[in-house]
């Protein structure tokens, strides 16, 4: 119970950073591009890289810790950064045809996906 709690407080955390970073960024730039969302998933894939990579290295990097900010934390501010790093993790384990088939499979069933529940709820 503790290490779901932990999770949802980083989740919350992160949830929250997430909407003050993109409206930032937002603010801050013109044009349709997504810049929020597109800043936010790369500072999300450093953050998360940052810290698996801290988990290796330090012992007084709990388990719970870990929950905490890498599932929680970095979970709530993009799942983008997830996903990033379970494509590494596949790639450097030696499973280069997995992480091909994670990646195309990801991006084109998920707009697939995405596309399929537009159409299903649009108006007509």
């Amino acid at each position: 119970m503790r290490t779901i709690l932990l999770v949802g407080l980083g989740g919350f955390i992160g949830s929250i950073l997430r909407y003050i970073v993109s409206r930032f960024v937002v603010t801050h730039t013109s044009g349709c591009f997504p810049w929020g969302t597109f800043i936010v998933n790369f500072l999300g894939c450093f953050l998360i890289g940052l810290l698996y990579g801290f988990t290796g290295r330090f012992e007084w990097f709990s388990t719970e810790l870990r929950m905490l900010l890498i599932v929680g934390l970095c979970g709530g501010f993009t799942t983008f950064s997830t996903f990033s790093n379970e494509s590494l993790i596949l790639l450097r384990s030696g499973n280069s045809i997995l992480f091909l088939l994670y990646i195309l499979g990801s991006v084109m069933i998920g707009l697939l996906c995405t596309y399929i529940g537009l159409v299903l709820t649009s108006a007509k």
